[in-house]
């Protein structure tokens, strides 16, 4: 587990668009007045270029001036590890419970206090095709089933909040006979909620939901693990159904495609969490 760790800076704002909160207090970057090299996973429907001009526009907008994101796209974990560890980028964009995850399993990495992008608060959902109308009714209802009854927050509590981040629990996915199967992409990219163990097991708390999911809709689950810059191509290409996605609040100053390609259609938000910056401790 520590070796898998040690791989994880993690990852996103994955921006795509649909929904979140309103921006609230201004903070004191801790980057203000800086150039950062900022790792991300790679956006697919814009350029790291255009990618950086957003997050500067986002930083002056809550009255951070003068700091410019140099923004520079991996296709996966390892690679980012890869590059802060080399000098490549100074800092990678993640969100609060991964950062807390990470920080407690590898005590090389620091979280950053109060930078421009805590401020983005980003929700979870499932992707599916467009065409694939029915499956996404289908989680839009489980979604507001597990919301109702309460079943979700306990999810959350068990696999997020109260997690023991150095020992996360596998999570078992019952087979059903002769039930239809949805094919599930998973990346390992954010734990503890996408989660892929040592062993090479999905766990984390997505992993739970699709156990949940599974058996309200009493359809079989098969993970598929796959890269994140992959996830929109295996959709597409229908090597998966379904792949979880995240998504950022809508405003003037951030597009609602610029991580959402054409062809993808998003489901209800299940989870919601605001952005963390981590790099390695000065």
């Amino acid at each position: 587990m520590k070796k898998f760790l040690a791989t994880i800076c993690a990852a996103t704002l994955l921006l795509t668009g649909c929904g979140g909160e309103e921006l609230a207090d201004k903070p004191a970057s801790n980057f203000s007045g800086a150039a950062v090299k900022l790792g991300t996973i790679t956006k697919l429907n814009t350029d790291e270029k255009t990618f950086g001009e957003t997050l500067d526009n986002f930083a002056e907008s809550i009255g951070i001036k003068g700091t410019k994101h140099l923004p520079k796209f991996y296709d996966n974990l390892t690679a980012m590890q890869m590059g802060v560890e080399a000098g490549e980028i100074e800092a990678i964009s993640t969100y609060n419970s991964v950062a807390n995850y990470i920080v407690a399993n590898n005590d090389k990495m620091e979280i950053v206090p109060n930078d421009a992008l805590n401020k983005i608060q980003d929700s979870f959902c499932f992707a599916v095709r467009k065409d694939d109308t029915a499956l996404k009714d289908d989680l839009d209802k489980v979604i507001d089933e597990m919301k109702s009854d309460g079943s979700l927050d306990k999810l959350t509590k068990e696999y997020i909040t109260d997690v023991d981040k150095t020992n996360p629990p596998k999570v078992e996915i019952a087979k059903i006979d002769g039930a239809d199967t949805i094919k599930i992409g998973i990346t390992g990219d954010l734990p503890p909620l996408d989660l892929i163990l040592a062993d090479g097991q999905p766990a984390g708390f997505n992993t739970a939901m699709l156990a949940e999911i599974s058996k309200r809709l009493g359809k079989n689950v098969e993970v598929v693990n796959i890269e994140s810059g992959a996830r929109a191509a295996a959709l597409e290409a229908k090597l998966i159904n379904v792949v979880f996605w995240v998504i950022v609040p809508i405003s003037d100053k951030i597009s609602a495609d610029i991580d959402k390609p054409e062809g993808l259609e998003l489901s209800k938000p299940y989870f919601q969490d605001n952005v963390a910056v981590i790099q390695l401790k000065k």
